[in-house]
């Protein structure tokens, strides 16, 4: 899959959500979440738990976009999922904006 920005990525990669890097991904596909219909549809409160358990390193972590990017790209919402990116700050929604998309 090429993005609108250029950037390839390959189908169900996690990674591509912003704030998911491989030792999380990692952690998800052991918790049965592999793909991107899996995360959007994952309770955030579910993948907080998975990072929790995972140690203090991890508990930093806040999934609260995870899921709206990932529904995003699982319906290939490309444009829109660059442009929301773009608009978070390291993972998280700027407090007390709201994305216009």
């Amino acid at each position: 899959i090429t993005l609108p920005s250029g950037k390839k990525i390959k189908q169900d990669d996690l990674k591509m959500v912003e704030g998911i890097g491989p030792k999380i991904e990692g952690l998800l596909n052991d918790a049965g979440i592999v793909t991107w219909n899996d995360l959007a549809n994952a309770p955030v409160e579910k993948v907080q738990a998975i990072l929790d358990e995972a140690g203090p390193r991890y508990r930093m972590h806040q999934p609260t976009t995870w899921a709206k990017q990932a529904k995003m790209a699982d319906e290939g919402n490309w444009e829109l999922l660059e442009k929301y990116q773009d608009w978070l700050d390291k993972g998280r929604e700027p407090e007390g904006e709201t994305f216009e998309g």
